[in-house]
């Protein structure tokens, strides 16, 4: 019988640069995305997949990122004396969502140095792991069916996107076999961010990974790739191409992915999500209509 999965890692390390001067004293995790932070989508998809055991890989100055799973008792209080009981849930579904943990990665050695971090926390059980910058819509399949992949074939999943071949230099691509399954794909070499026009595939690598134990192994010895930094990509590379644990599988996504990475994509994504809201779109999308029909 496969391993229950129950535990997700969420790498926050990172300095987000792209968003200064904002990002100057706040995690980029923090940055609203309508009227939640972008690191709270992450957890609630974890959460809603059935991994219980949240661990966070944070830096410095990240402590903002703890407080917001954290109880705040004096507000919590404030909103209870003025009978706001719909703020006070909004407050307490972030405080109660999952088991938090957290972890220093200390030398910001690149995203496969962040997953070996997890190795103590995670021990000999398979996990996943979400990147902030993806915020998969909740209303796609996209976590639950990698976990369920995961345990029919007992090997490591990532999930796949088929991009634009102008930007896949951008991206870990993957070269792929098809199954006999629809949408999942045997991953027989991975390269990071090839060379434009030299890509296997255009089929990339995004954020969400399910990762049997093993990884760990290899990532204790993978050599700095791509920018100098421990890649997860080159991990997976071996994985893959030694057929370790099961090797590696895909699951291409055909579902709505908002991307936080950069400013432009970070404006597209508060918009997107927001013309769909009940409580906004009614009145944004006209307003939205109006505003685009009068840029020349």
């Amino acid at each position: 019988m496969a391993t229950k999965i129950t535990k997700a890692v969420i790498p926050a390390a990172g300095l987000g640069t792209r968003f200064l001067p904002a990002t100057k004293a706040m995690p980029k995790e923090m940055l609203p995305v309508v009227d939640k932070p972008a690191i709270q989508y992450v957890v609630e998809e974890a959460v809603a997949a059935g991994l219980t055991d949240v661990l966070m890989i944070t830096g410095r100055n990240k402590n903002a990122l703890e407080n917001h799973f954290d109880r705040v008792g004096e507000l919590e209080a404030t909103l209870e004396r003025k009978g706001d009981t719909e703020k006070l849930e909004k407050v307490n579904f972030s405080t109660d969502l999952a088991d938090m943990h957290y972890v220093r990665q200390g030398d910001p050695k690149g995203l496969g140095h962040a997953v070996l971090r997890a190795a103590m926390h995670v021990g000999h059980e398979p996990f996943a792991v979400l990147l902030g910058d993806d915020i998969i819509d909740s209303r796609d399949v996209l976590l639950s069916k990698m976990i369920e992949v995961a345990g029919e074939k007992t090997a490591s999943v990532v999930a796949l996107l088929e991009v634009d071949p102008e930007v896949a230099h951008m991206y870990g691509i993957a070269t792929i076999e098809a199954t006999d399954a629809d949408d999942v794909v045997r991953i027989t070499g991975l390269v990071e961010k090839p060379a434009p026009g030299t890509q296997p595939s255009n089929y990339a690598v995004i954020g969400r990974y399910v990762l049997q134990p093993e990884v760990f192994d290899v990532l204790a010895h993978t050599a700095p790739g791509k920018g100098g930094e421990i890649q997860l990509t080159d991990a997976l590379q071996e994985l893959a191409r030694e057929n370790i644990a099961g090797g590696v599988y895909g699951v291409v996504f055909r579902g709505r992915r908002y991307d936080t990475g950069d400013r432009l994509d970070y404006i597209k994504a508060i918009v997107q999500l927001a013309v769909e809201r009940e409580d906004l779109g009614e009145a944004l999308r006209p307003w939205l209509k109006d505003f685009v029909s009068k840029l020349e």
